[in-house]
C-alpha cells in the first residue's frame, strides 16, 4: 500500500525543512522524503572549498531579533531562539560543515517528519501525484512540492566539453595542480572560488567565458561574483601569469598529454587562438533535473532550461498541484532579488505556505486592522520598513499590503507583489516595498565623481539609487500613484520632515481619492 499524505515534499535541504516547519506548526499532514542520510546533504559536498559566501553576523549591536535577520543569511525561521545559525559559528563567512550541523539540529529539534535514505526516482500523476523512491516505496499526495534545487550539472554545448573535469568532482587539493596550466570555464563564484584555491600551486590559470564578470557589490545580486572570491583578479591585473579570457570556447581537443582549447576573443575582433592546458575545469553551474518526471507531469523549463516555469504562486505553469520551494523559486526574480538563497527563500517559502493555507484550507492571510487614517498608516509603514527582515532581504519581491476596501485598513505583511496583483488579493490597496533605483546597477558605488541624490532629500527620492521604501497605490491591479521615501545612510526612515510627513501627505491625498471613488 502506498504512503498517503496531503503534502509531499521532495528534499530535506533548507527549503524543504523550512516548509516542513510551517506545515508542522499548522498541523497539516505532510512528509518530506530525502535522498541522503541526513538533512542538508548538499552541503556535505558544496561548496567544494567549504567556505560559504552567505554572511553570518552574530554581533550587530541591536537587540531586535527581527532586525538581526537582515545580517543573518543562514538561519531558517522558527519559534526556537536556539535555532539561529549565528549560534553555530562566529565566522562572517562560515564553513559549510557548520551548515550541515545546523540543518541536522533544525530537523531533529523541531521533530520534523522527514524520511531519509529515500531518493525519489519516479514521479507520475493521475488524480494525485505518485512518487516512487529507490527502495521501491510509493508515496501519494494531491500536492507535491519539489525542494531539490537545480541539482544537475549544466555543461555548455562545446565540442570536447566531456574532456573537462566538472566542478562537482574535480580535486580540491592544490597539490594536484603543481606547475600545471589550468583553464577554468565559467565566470561565477564557483569558477573564482576554484581559481583562488589554485593560485599558490598552478603555473598558469585562465578563467574564461563569453560574458563580462559581474560584481555583486555593484549589481546587488548576491549570486554575482562576491568580493570574498575575487582575489584572483589581483593576480591578473597585477601581471602574475593568470588571465581572464573574454570570449567563446569553440572546442577542446586532446593532443598527447595536453588539451588544446580554441578561444574566440570578444575584445580582439573575434581573433581565434589555440591555447594549451594541462587541465580544463568546467564551473558552469547547475540546472533543474526533470528525468524523474513522467511525460504527463514534466514541468516546463525556462531560462535555458535551467529552472521550472512558475506562476506567482510558485506552482508549475503546466502541472497543477506541483509547486517548488527553495533556490528554484528564483525564476520569479532571476538575478534581481534573493529568492535563490536561504536569506531570500526562507521568506518566499513562508509566503508559499500561506498561499497553500488559503487555497487548500480557507485560511486568510494574517493581518492587522487600522483606521483608514494617513497618520496611523504612516506609523505602521515606518515601523515595518525600519525593522522588517523580509522586505529588506526580498527587495521588490515581497511587500506589505494595505487593503482599504472596507471600513478599516487591513495590513498584510510579506505578500508576494506579483501574487497580490494576479490573485485579486484586494480591490483598493497600497504596496510597501524596499527597492533600489531602476539604474542602480549602472552606478559605481566607489566612483566619487558620480553624483548621488542627497541623503534625506524627499524631493529627489524617486531618483535614489540606494535601497529605500516605495509605496504604491493600486486599484484592481492598476497603479494609480507612487511615493518614494528618501534614502538614508543607516536606513533609518523616522525623520518627521524628510520621511514621515511626505509619506503622510501622500497617503492622505490618495485616501481622499479612494473615499471619493467609493462614494461615486
Amino acid at each position: 500500500m502506498p504512503i498517503t499524505t496531503d503534502y509531499l515534499v521532495i528534499g530535506a535541504g533548507p527549503a524543504g525543512l523550512q516548509l516542513a516547519y510551517f506545515l508542522d506548526r499548522a498541523g497539516r499532514d505532510y512528509l518530506v522524503v530525502e535522498a541522503g542520510s541526513s538533512a542538508g546533504a548538499f552541503f556535505e559536498t558544496f561548496p567544494r572549498h567549504r567556505q560559504l559566501i552567505s554572511i553570518n553576523k552574530p554581533h550587530t549591536g541591536i537587540g531586535d531579533p527581527e532586525f538581526n535577520l537582515r545580517m543573518d543569511w543562514n538561519s531558517l525561521l522558527s519559534d526556537d531562539d536556539g535555532l539561529l545559525f549565528t549560534k553555530y559559528s562566529p565566522r562572517y563567512f562560515p564553513n559549510a560543515d557548520d551548515m550541515v550541523r545546523y540543518l541536522g539540529d533544525y530537523a531533529t529539534k523541531l521533530d520534523l517528519n522527514v524520511r531519509y535514505n529515500s531518493r525519489a526516482v519516479e514521479v507520475s500523476k493521475s488524480k494525485n501525484f505518485r512518487v516512487v523512491d529507490h527502495n521501491g516505496e510509493v508515496y501519494e499526495a494531491p500536492t507535491l512540492i519539489v525542494a531539490t534545487g537545480p541539482s544537475k550539472p549544466y555543461l555548455p554545448d562545446i565540442p570536447g566539453i566531456d574532456l573537462a573535469e566538472p566542478y562537482t568532482t574535480v580535486s580540491v587539493d592544490p597539490q594536484d595542480f603543481v606547475d600545471q596550466r589550468v583553464l577554468i570555464i565559467g565566470k561565477g563564484n564557483s569558477a573564482f572560488e576554484t581559481a583562488d584555491n589554485l593560485v599558490e600551486t598552478a603555473a598558469v590559470i585562465h578563467v574564461a567565458g563569453p560574458n563580462s564578470v559581474k560584481f555583486a557589490w555593484k549589481t546587488h545580486y548576491v549570486g554575482h561574483l562576491r568580493a570574498v572570491n575575487n582575489n584572483f583578479l589581483d593576480t591578473y591585473q597585477l601581471k602574475s601569469q593568470n588571465a581572464i579570457l573574454d570570449g567563446n570556447i569553440l572546442g577542446i581537443r586532446q593532443e598527447g598529454d595536453k588539451f588544446i582549447v580554441s578561444v574566440s576573443f570578444s575584445r580582439a575582433n573575434e581573433v581565434v587562438k589555440d591555447i594549451p592546458f594541462d587541465r580544463v575545469i568546467a564551473c558552469t553551474g547547475f540546472r533543474f533535473d526533470t528525468s524523474i518526471f513522467a511525460e504527463n507531469c514534466t514541468p516546463e523549463l525556462v531560462i535555458k532550461d535551467r529552472f521550472p516555469a512558475q506562476t506567482s504562486e510558485w506552482q508549475s505553469t503546466n502541472v497543477p498541484g506541483l509547486y517548488f520551494a527553495g533556490t528554484v523559486m528564483q525564476v520569479r526574480d532571476f538575478k534581481k532579488s534573493t529568492s535563490g538563497f536561504i536569506h531570500g527563500f526562507r521568506y518566499t517559502v513562508k509566503a508559499l505556505h500561506r498561499i497553500l493555507e488559503h487555497k487548500n484550507h480557507g485560511q486568510s492571510w494574517p493581518h492587522v486592522s487600522y483606521p483608514i487614517d494617513a497618520t496611523a498608516l504612516t506609523d505602521a509603514i515606518i515601523g515595518r520598513v525600519n525593522r522588517s527582515s523580509a522586505l529588506w532581504q526580498q527587495f521588490g519581491m515581497l511587500g506589505d499590503l494595505i487593503a482599504v476596501d472596507g471600513t478599516d485598513a487591513e495590513y498584510f505583511e510579506e505578500v508576494p507583489v506579483d501574487y497580490a496583483h494576479d490573485s485579486g488579493f484586494a480591490e483598493n490597496y497600497f504596496t510597501i516595498t524596499l527597492e533600489y533605483g531602476p539604474d542602480h546597477d549602472k552606478v559605481d558605488p566607489f566612483d566619487i565623481t558620480v553624483q548621488r541624490v542627497a541623503q534625506d532629500s524627499p524631493g529627489q527620492a524617486h531618483d535614489a539609487a540606494y535601497l529605500h521604501p516605495v509605496v504604491r497605490h493600486f486599484q484592481r491591479g492598476a497603479m494609480l500613484a507612487e511615493h518614494h521615501v528618501a534614502e538614508n545612510l543607516e536606513n533609518d526612515w523616522t525623520s518627521e520632515e524628510n520621511h514621515r510627513k511626505p509619506l503622510t501627505d501622500f497617503l492622505a491625498e490618495r485616501l481622499s481619492q479612494t473615499v471619493l471613488s467609493v462614494a461615486k
